[in-house]
């Protein structure tokens, strides 16, 4: 029975992948939606509930007259049959209403609503750019995405298990009342229409503090996250002080966001009694005045009595839920901030998958100034024929990973097309796009999962052959099987920690090396692939990276002229523009900016030092070999 109910809406099912709404009832709706048909049924259930609740009462009144009335042996002559069926109600009826109602509540909605507003959240952020993640803590946007699915979830339930439930309990108590005489519901009346303004008045602030609360909360584990994230260079540079005044700033607003907002309760909580006093007064009051002049009974007066404690009671946990939807509401709003924000990279609606045959690339005419006007890329026309391998060249802010980025579709051009085979990767699926890209950067983070899930990544659908086969050719083999994480796994079942943590650099480049590998795409990006590797495993790997290279399409940026030096042509960038074209030999015949490069080169890397004092490239590097005490290198 507990699996049909939770089973009636699945979660995880597809949906509308549009932008969620910015705006709390429409967001409501949205989240509502698959919930909707049996909506009715929750509401039915809730007051089958509330009236059964009021009904007991009612009928307590009752049974008091009757006891009144009637000596024992009458009671069970004359009305037997009355308290059987009463009895028989009790134990069966209202037992059954109860759990049927918490069936739709608990199993149906609250099992289901909560991971539904969870999935979609995080199915929405993951479609984000890498700029977004770039411009925000993954600290506060994993909180907001947990937070929503728990408000919302909260929010819907107590609108049925809370207010339909009162709403009802309310409606139903002032007609038996003004069945037992008019006068007594008019104080029930007026109790509601004060609770209610009193309820809105304190709700409307409540929610205010809230979503700051909220947004406070976010940010204590944003910083906490960050720094749990980068202890090492928080050791490293032994300046733990500030990290803690940094994390200690957020939490003392969080505790100043969460002090205003108890304050609320307390005002709450007071103003609440005083209403409550005026309810029983108001109730009581003409009861006892009726009674005394015999126009109730007794068991109408204790009737009365009991609908106003009940009442009591019942307004303090309504007020409690109304502040909570109120609060729920403020969290809602904050986490909209993050999710209800639409994607900047988007596939066409009908987009088709990209077709490689050749894997020929085109940049035509390509600007990106990332919305400033200026930097970045600035008119890059570049061709690369099928399996052609260019090296790209280029100062630190040149524009080389800005063209890679825009290669993948992290960003939009601009200005200008990228074709590929002919096709528009603005036309694409971006999936599609991706699948027949691999790239190695310098800095790969990993999945915290095992090193086989990891090296899966390129490929899911490969055998454990293929996938250790992939790790040998990027010589891991020999490391992984000496692994072993805190709770015993090894090999290729040790976890790697965050973003890899457990391994070295070099070896998690060769993770990342082996998952391209595996991969196996048409077009190959290596982002300084190998610096992070010694020199031993670098030139173990830059055979495996040639290896893997040959019939590719391959981009390759590197700092260290050795390593495209072999390349088919190397393209020399410059405020996000080509400035040299050519094979290696070429560019050092021209004697330009890349044999400048080249000759300035000590260990292997570009210089910073430019020709700005009117000194040739090698009288240049000759001065700075010479303040080294190195040798210049040479071709």
């Amino acid at each position: 029975m507990f699996r049909f109910f939770e089973n009636l809406v699945d979660p995880f099912a597809s949906f509308d992948e549009a932008t969620p709404p910015k705006t709390l009832w429409a967001y409501l709706k949205t989240q509502v939606g698959p919930f909707r048909k049996w909506i009715v049924a929750m509401a039915i259930t809730g007051v089958l509930v509330a009236l059964v609740e009021t009904g007991l009462i009612f009928y307590s009144g009752r049974l008091i007259d009757l006891l009144g009335g009637n000596t024992p042996a009458e009671l069970f002559d004359n009305h037997g049959t009355e308290l059987l069926l009463a009895a028989a109600f009790i134990l069966m009826i209202r037992p059954l209403f109860i759990a049927i109602n918490h069936l739709f509540l608990e199993q149906l909605l609250a099992g289901n609503m909560q991971e539904q507003v969870r999935w979609r959240a995080h199915k929405h952020l993951l479609g984000q750019s890498t700029s977004f993640f770039q411009n925000d803590f993954a600290g506060r946007l994993s909180n907001r995405v947990m937070q929503m699915g728990g408000a919302v979830e909260d929010a819907v339930y107590m609108s049925f298990e809370g207010i339909w439930y009162a709403l009802t309990y309310v409606v139903s108590a002032a007609l038996i009342l003004s069945g037992v005489h008019p006068l007594l519901a008019v104080p029930l009346l007026v109790w509601v229409v004060i609770y209610v303004f009193y309820v809105r008045y304190i709700a409307v602030r409540v929610a205010h503090a809230s979503e700051k609360w909220s947004g406070a909360r976010s940010m204590v584990t944003a910083r906490v996250v960050d720094a749990y994230s980068n202890i090492e260079t928080i050791k490293l540079f032994a300046d733990e002080g500030t990290e803690e005044r940094y994390v200690l700033s957020a939490m003392r607003r969080l505790r100043l966001r969460f002090q205003r907002f108890l304050r609320l309760m307390t005002e709450l909580s007071f103003g609440l009694n005083v209403i409550n006093g005026v309810l029983i007064l108001g109730m009581m009051s003409p009861a006892v005045w009726l009674w005394s002049n015999g126009v109730i009974s007794v068991g109408e007066v204790a009737a009365a009595s009991a609908l106003t404690i009940r009442l009591n009671g019942m307004s303090g946990w309504i007020m409690w839920v109304t502040v909570r939807l109120f609060e729920h509401a403020g969290v809602i709003r904050e986490g909209l901030q993050s999710v209800a924000v639409a994607h900047d990279v988007t596939d066409r609606e009908v987009a088709p998958k990209l077709s490689v045959e050749k894997a020929a690339i085109e940049f035509r005419d390509v600007s990106h100034h990332y919305g400033k006007g200026r930097g970045g890329l600035d008119h890059v026309n570049l061709s690369i024929a099928p399996g052609q391998k260019v090296g790209l060249v280029g100062r630190s802010g040149a524009g080389k990973s800005s063209l890679v980025n825009l290669l993948l579709r992290f960003r939009d051009a601009e200005n200008g097309q990228i074709l590929i085979d002919g096709q528009d990767v603005r036309e694409v699926k971006q999936t599609s796009l991706r699948q027949q890209i691999g790239m190695v950067s310098q800095d790969n983070s990993l999945l915290h999962r095992s090193i086989r899930a990891n090296i899966l990544y390129g490929r899911q659908s490969a055998s454990e052959a293929e996938m250790m086969a992939a790790a040998a050719r990027a010589e891991a083999d020999q490391f992984i099987a000496t692994l072993e994480d805190p709770k015993g796994r090894k090999g290729y079942n040790a976890h790697v920690g965050e973003r890899g943590v457990k391994l070295s650099g070099g070896q998690r480049q060769r993770i990342a090396i082996a998952r391209v590998i595996l991969k196996d795409a048409p077009i190959l990006v290596l982002d300084e692939a190998t610096s992070a590797l010694d020199s031993e495993v670098e030139a173990a790997i830059q055979d495996t990276l040639f290896g893997l290279m040959e019939g590719k399409t391959v981009i390759a940026i590197a700092h260290r002229l050795s390593t495209i030096a072999q390349m088919d042509r190397i393209v020399v960038m410059d405020e996000g523009r080509i400035i040299e074209d050519g094979s290696h030999d070429d560019l050092l015949a021209k004697g330009g900016v890349y044999a400048g490069l080249w000759a300035r080169q000590s260990g292997g890397f570009i210089g910073d030092v430019g020709d700005q004092d009117g000194q040739s490239g090698k009288e240049s590097a000759a001065a700075s070999d010479l303040a080294l005490d190195l040798p210049t290198d040479s071709a």
